[in-house]
């Protein structure tokens, strides 16, 4: 029974995993003052970072790295800015496909994915598996902790045993979310490969040629984007000529016959 409980568990949390996350990240179940606040002291945050890096007295080589490293978990668009700094660390990579190139991964992910070399896409799911282990644990301590705290009002409870449970998983929940946020590195840099090494496969797939000019690669990337969420129209058949790969050309000669 134990077994069982404990994979049906498991699969109501995978099928769980997107809301808990958002609620880690604050898009789900915050009020609206709490996101405005927490984004409003999130961005005095970095602005705190990038103020430190830019003052010439402070020269310990270390010290910067760690600074630069803390500064690279906020997204570049202040408008991407969430309450939380899980939700940072997570939203840098969401939107560095549509920063870099106008290619946004969230709505073309699968077509991506799909594309995009093998090697790529596994770093990918290996990069999130930590996240998803100690994001996993958080929730999972703040469970038993709750059960504890609440099995106090039992007749026979153990009392000591409890208090102890409960304060030291409550003590241990901030040291998984330090070390999920920190294991947003791996993945946002596994990200960051599969998009650059998938638009070309991509491009290909869609029967597109990736432009050499960079500003008419993102002029591309924003019509394949608006196409897959735009209803049709038939001006896109005008938009999407330049980039459209042409039929292969007969050469006028005829056939070899098989030897």
């Amino acid at each position: 029974m134990l077994l069982v409980a404990a994979v049906l568990l498991g699969l109501v949390l995978n099928a769980l995993q997107t809301p808990l996350y958002r609620l880690l990240e604050g898009y789900a179940l915050w009020p609206a003052s709490a996101y405005e606040r927490g984004c409003r002291v999130q961005r005095s945050r970095r602005q705190r970072t990038a103020d430190r890096l830019a003052d010439p007295a402070f020269t310990s080589s270390i010290r910067r790295a760690l600074l630069r490293e803390k500064l690279s978990r906020y997204p570049v668009s202040d408008k991407q800015i969430t309450p939380t700094r899980l939700g940072n660390a997570i939203r840098r990579f969401e939107e560095y496909g549509y920063d870099r190139y106008r290619l946004d991964t969230q709505v073309l992910w699968n077509e991506l994915t799909s594309a995009a070399p093998e090697p790529a896409t596994k770093q990918v799911v290996t990069a999130r598996t930590s996240v998803d282990f100690f994001v996993a644990l958080l929730y999972g301590h703040v469970a038993v902790a709750v059960t504890a705290f609440a099995s106090l009002s039992a007749s026979h409870a153990h009392r000591p045993v409890l208090v102890i449970t409960g304060v030291s998983l409550v003590v241990l929940t901030p040291a998984w979310y330090h070390a999920a946020v920190a294991a947003t590195d791996e993945w946002a840099a596994a990200v960051r490969a599969l998009v650059n090494l998938g638009r070309k496969p991509l491009a290909d797939g869609l029967g597109l040629a990736l432009p050499k000019s960079l500003e008419d690669e993102r002029g591309m990337w924003r019509l394949v984007t608006r196409m897959s969420t735009k209803p049709y129209a038939p001006a896109a058949d005008t938009a999407f000529e330049p980039y459209r790969i042409g039929p292969p050309q007969a050469t006028g000669e005829p056939p070899q016959p098989d030897s």
